[in-house]
């Protein structure tokens, strides 16, 4: 064999080492990078469900805590204190001036809950900075008689079981939005329960579709 073919067969046998050596690095390099991606996507996807809703949202306590149950028990049913007035408007979150109705300044009990409502609201005639968990946007027209009255729904079905709870829960905020996280409801995938457990557009429309077979106006609802 002559030189010249010693030299060419030997390029040969170094060429296909080195592609064998260049196919191993390319599976090694795919590996990696498939490991990565699913990695990277694992603490994206819990940084997502866990962490991101902590850093959207921020805790407020009530000024003092409220027992629904309590007060039901006593009161009777939810318009002793949500009522309507004589133009069927709502009357939203009682004022000062109906709690008066049953306290004065000298409490009903000796919580320490109960000494906080006299002294800073009783006492100073101050109305409760209540934080109102089903607060809408600004653009959004509700009337709860529409609802309560002439559709006969129950309160239930968009505030759960408020009636008879005996604390008041941590009111979560958007920090973006500035409404409360009941609208979006709990669960960041949009999954849902109960009718109650979030109070969005869709979650209307859907409920109207339901009773009345149409889903209703954009001007029924924004003004």
């Amino acid at each position: 064999m002559s030189a010249i073919e010693n030299k060419s067969e030997n390029r040969s046998t170094e060429n296909a080492g080195e592609g064998v050596s260049e196919d191993t690095r390319d599976d090694k390099g795919l590996g990696l990078g498939v490991i990565f991606f699913l990695v990277a996507f694992v603490v994206c996807f819990l940084s997502g469900t866990f962490l991101f809703p902590k850093l959207l949202y921020s805790k407020k306590e009530q000024p003092f805590n409220f027992d629904h149950a309590l007060h039901t028990s006593e009161a009777g049913d939810c318009e002793a204190c949500h009522y309507y007035r004589e133009d069927g408007t709502y009357s939203g979150n009682p004022k000062l001036a109906s709690c008066l109705d049953c306290h004065s300044e000298e409490p009903l009990g000796e919580t320490e809950d109960e000494a906080i409502f006299v002294e800073e609201y009783v006492v100073k005639g101050k109305e409760i900075p209540w934080l109102v968990y089903s607060r809408q946007p600004d653009c959004v027209f509700f009337s709860h008689a529409a609802h309560t009255i002439k559709a006969k729904m129950d309160c239930v079905e968009c505030h759960g079981h408020i009636g008879e709870s005996t604390v008041s829960r941590p009111y979560e905020e958007n920090r973006l939005t500035g409404y409360s996280r009941d609208i979006w409801g709990k669960n960041i995938f949009g999954i849902k329960k109960n009718s109650w457990d979030r109070m969005k557009m869709d979650d209307c429309a859907e409920c109207h579709k339901e009773r009345t077979g149409h889903q209703g106006y954009c001007f029924q609802c924004h003004k």
